[in-house]
């Protein structure tokens, strides 16, 4: 099996879930500073309706912090790794409330980054992260310190990721999220195309998997070599651009196709109605 991912073919439906940072934007050194290329939301919505509105984004990122990056776009969403979710039709999904057992890790945290200057703290409410990419010297104290907490809490779920460590009270993740999406309209009864680009994204991977679909690793600088759960790997987030856009012009076209098939077929029919 190629590791560039196939053009979606035959009869079958399509739904596309899309990770955000290190996926459809490249990662910058805070969270705050990560940039939306121009073309980036023309070519989400020609993506949606390529799919019949089947498209959404699965995020670490909260809903708010979503939509603020990709306004005026307000696209179906999972944020917070699944513990939010707003539905096709804007209506919000009931997943429960994470943050009660977050709330004893904050003052630790706070603690450990007062010592050591460039630690990040992003206090996402339902996750917390603990970046490190402006100083990567204390990876190691950081991955130590984060998997000590983790072992004293097995109801806490540690994801260590492109220079991030995160926190997440368990019950959730984005395959979940992703399989939660595929019970409802419009996304029911399709097959599911996911690209993503950390280990926060295996578990999507996964679900992808399991259920016969797509499933697309983005690699970049930091990960050169695909690893885990993907089948198919793109080497950069522009590379991945360049296959959506490939994909929203071949739907586009399957779509005129099939209104020219429908459109002959009827004029077929009332051809023969006329003469009998």
């Amino acid at each position: 099996m190629g590791d560039a991912p196939p053009l979606p073919e035959g009869e079958d439906r399509w739904a596309l879930f899309l990770d955000i940072d290190g996926t459809l934007v490249a990662i910058a050194a805070t969270p705050q500073e990560v940039r939306v290329e121009p073309g980036l939301r023309p070519l989400l919505e020609r993506l949606q309706a390529g799919c019949d509105g089947a498209l959404a984004l699965v995020s670490g990122r909260s809903l708010a912090g979503i939509d603020a990056l990709f306004r005026p776009l307000r696209l179906p969403a999972a944020g917070l790794h699944g513990w939010e979710r707003r539905r096709a039709d804007g209506t919000a999904a009931a997943t429960g409330e994470p943050t009660a057992r977050l709330a004893p890790l904050r003052p630790r945290l706070a603690a450990f980054i007062a010592t050591r200057p460039g630690l990040l703290i992003e206090d996402k409410q339902g996750s917390l992260a603990l970046h490190y990419r402006e100083a990567p010297r204390h990876a190691a104290a950081v991955r130590r310190f984060a998997r000590e907490l983790a072992a004293a809490d097995p109801e806490l779920r540690l994801i260590e990721g492109r220079k991030v460590v995160e926190f997440q009270p368990r019950g959730m993740d984005k395959g979940q999220a992703i399989a939660a999406f595929l019970a409802e309209p419009p996304f029911l009864g399709r097959r599911p195309i996911y690209a993503g680009d950390d280990a926060t994204d295996e578990d999507g991977f996964a679900t992808v998997n399991r259920l016969d679909g797509l499933s697309i690793r983005v690699l970049g600088s930091e990960t050169r070599r695909r690893a885990g759960a993907a089948r198919y790997a793109l080497p950069s987030v522009a590379a991945l651009h360049d296959w959506l856009a490939t994909l929203a012009d071949h739907w586009a076209l399957s779509a005129r196709a099939s209104g020219t098939d429908r459109d002959e077929g009827a004029g077929t029919a009332a051809f023969h109605r006329a003469l009998s």
